[in-house]
């Protein structure tokens, strides 16, 4: 109940890694980078702050999803879900990884536009899944310096691919005007 519930608008600055676990359950990891921005009156200028990066994780059928729409690093991103700080020791060295924990997360539609293809939901998951995914998640820790931010997020028009709507649950169906 009491959760740290973030939104975060961004960029992909990484491919999505996509696995599933040795449960079964869909996985999807990937990183977003934030870098913040303030309109310098002095010099009549916006002027850009640190780059922050964040571990977004997706499970079941929001991993699905995600891997399914093709997002690709660059693009503008809208990421929802809980904020976790993890504390772990690598090598000796005690280190912090920041992580969202998403609900939702898509292109930001304010940037471009996007094709919805409703799909269906998925089961519960385990705590195996979740040691799992820690350790494909600390990837992005050892990975060196993180990448600069794109210059260009314009999006461009996606190949769409049809998901098959069987057995669809009638209130996931969109609602007519």
């Amino acid at each position: 109940m009491n959760e740290a519930n973030v939104t975060v608008v961004g960029w992909l600055a990484a491919e999505p890694f996509f696995t599933i676990t040795a449960n079964g359950t869909p996985f999807l990891s990937v990183r977003v980078g934030v870098t913040p921005r303030r309109f310098d009156r002095g010099l009549g200028q916006w002027q850009d702050g640190e780059t922050m990066f964040l571990t977004v994780n997706c499970w079941r059928g929001l991993a699905d999803n995600v891997n399914a729409s093709e997002l690709k690093r660059g693009q503008p991103v809208v990421v929802t879900g809980r904020l976790r700080v993890r504390q772990y020791e690598r090598d000796g060295q005690w280190r912090f990884s920041a992580e969202i924990e998403a609900t939702t997360l898509g292109h930001d539609l304010s940037r471009g536009t996007a094709h919805f293809r409703p799909v269906q939901r998925g089961g519960a998951l385990t705590e195996e899944d979740r040691r799992e995914a820690r350790e494909v998640t600390d990837q992005w820790a050892l990975t060196g310096p993180a990448p600069e931010a794109p210059t260009s997020t314009a999006l461009e028009d996606q190949p769409t691919t049809e998901t098959p709507e069987t057995d669809q649950d009638p209130q996931q169906q969109p609602q007519a005007a």
